[in-house]
């Protein structure tokens, strides 16, 4: 049987990364997919770059519309990231009829409704593993290996960069700034970090994990986004003390009211496996009523952790090639005529637990005050620790960890404790999260 060709579009990275893996396990491939894979064409600016990589085993341009008008050309691979010209030549690949396979998280995360419609109008699929955890198979286990399942929850560590940073600052104890740069240094960090240390990754990662979990749109622009980049080693410390670790977690979560999307630094028990995952890795826990917690983790990035999504996603389009577009995985997993519209619930109807950091003066009665405000509000207190004065200092810091209970009334009761006299600056508030059975 013919093999199938490929269009690359750039070959940076990952790029270079599939053509490797694809070129290396070439047999092991042909007999996972009943027939050859070829990477016939490959699209990149930097000519020079592209034939150091391909050698003469593609035909090379700098037009990447010449891959898409190719009639030869059965699946397009996008790997040039960003969203404006990505987007248009999917959608051009998609109108020529061709299949697509992307890495694109940003692209699917903001514009994935438009893009999903137009292949199904045309009957083409658009595959994307790759676009969420490298090379962590999170999307086919949720399409399909726990499709017998209603989700109730997803939690993941999902952006390696950040995961770096906090876990250096724990084991190290530095500064934030320092382990930044320490990350920029090694290549973990972009010179430009805001899109991983500010969560804006994790929560494009998110919002296509929830689409695919209950069925719903992506909605990246109702995501809650707060990243690291104002965590201190003190609270880290702290929350070790306490038995916990503090994550950049991306949080989906079913509710009666709606489904919650946020990404934001959270307080895990030390003893849960994920708690444990360290420096550039992933790990996501998924939470469905008939199997229970499920976890997966691998490398969240990287040349061939993130290829080898890509040709697994070549490999399933070229299995469903021939088949009648009814007859293949919806792309959200559920049919597109059933999808849901249940809400995105805004960050203050979300209910959780906190910790609570405090800097106070040293007088009778200031811890009154605060449980009684804390009181006034319907919070709990699980657990608190107050820290002894330094020998000459008047303040000392009080950490609360709460029971579960709304945003509002956490905003609400961190307003007027900052108001009270006795009270020093801002209360720290670092959303915590169990992650057992419920």
């Amino acid at each position: 049987m013919k093999p199938i060709q490929v269009g690359l579009l750039g070959i940076g990275t990952v790029g270079g990364g599939t053509f490797a893996v694809l070129s290396r396990n070439q047999e092991e491939i042909t007999r996972r997919a009943g027939r050859g894979i070829v990477i016939k064409m490959v699209a990149d600016k930097d000519l020079a770059r592209a034939r150091s990589v391909v050698g003469a085993a593609a035909e090379l341009t700098d037009d990447p519309y010449k891959v898409i008008r190719n009639p030869e050309i059965d699946i397009v691979i996008e790997l040039i990231g960003g969203t404006k010209a990505a987007k248009e030549l999917i959608l051009a690949a998609i109108e020529s009829g061709k299949h697509v396979v992307t890495a694109n998280k940003a692209l699917l995360a903001t514009h994935g409704n438009e893009i999903f419609l137009a292949a199904q109008k045309k009957g083409v699929m658009v595959a994307f593993e790759a676009a969420v955890a490298g090379g962590v198979p999170i999307i086919k286990a949720l399409r399909e290996g726990l499709t017998a399942n209603r989700i109730e929850w997803i939690a993941g560590i999902i952006n390696g960069t950040s995961n770096f940073i906090l876990s250096e600052m724990r084991e190290k104890g530095s500064s934030f700034a320092d382990v930044l740069a320490e990350a920029q240094r090694l290549g973990y960090a972009e010179a430009d970090p805001t899109f991983d240390i500010e969560g804006v990754d994790a929560a494009h990662k998110l919002t296509i994990m929830a689409a695919i979990a209950y069925g719903i749109p992506m909605q990246f622009d109702k995501a809650y986004t707060e990243g690291i980049s104002k965590l201190t080693r003190e609270d880290i410390r702290y929350a070790e003390e306490l038995g916990y670790r503090i994550k950049l977690l991306g949080i989906t979560r079913r509710t009666r009211a709606g489904i919650e999307l946020r990404v934001h630094p959270t307080l895990i028990p030390s003893r849960r496996l994920i708690a444990n995952v360290e420096g550039v890795m992933n790990a996501i826990l998924v939470k469905g009523d008939a199997v229970g917690a499920t976890l997966y983790y691998g490398a969240g990035a990287g040349a061939e952790p993130t290829a080898s999504a890509v040709v697994a996603d070549l490999v399933d389009v070229t299995r469903m090639h021939t088949a009648d577009p009814e007859h293949r995985v919806p792309h959200l997993a559920f049919q597109p005529d059933r999808m849901s519209d249940a809400p995105i619930l805004a960050m203050e109807e979300v209910e959780t637990s906190y910790y609570l950091r405090l800097r106070v003066l040293d007088r009778p009665g200031v811890l009154a005050d605060i449980t009684r405000i804390l009181a006034d509000m319907s919070i709990s207190i699980d657990a608190m620790v107050q820290k002894e004065p330094s020998e000459g200092e008047e303040q000392v810091d009080i950490i609360m960890l709460t029971h579960l209970t709304q945003e509002k009334n956490v905003n609400a009761a961190i307003t007027r404790i900052e108001s009270l006299p006795v009270v020093s600056g801002k209360v720290t508030r670092i959303r915590l999260e169990q992650l057992g059975r419920n």
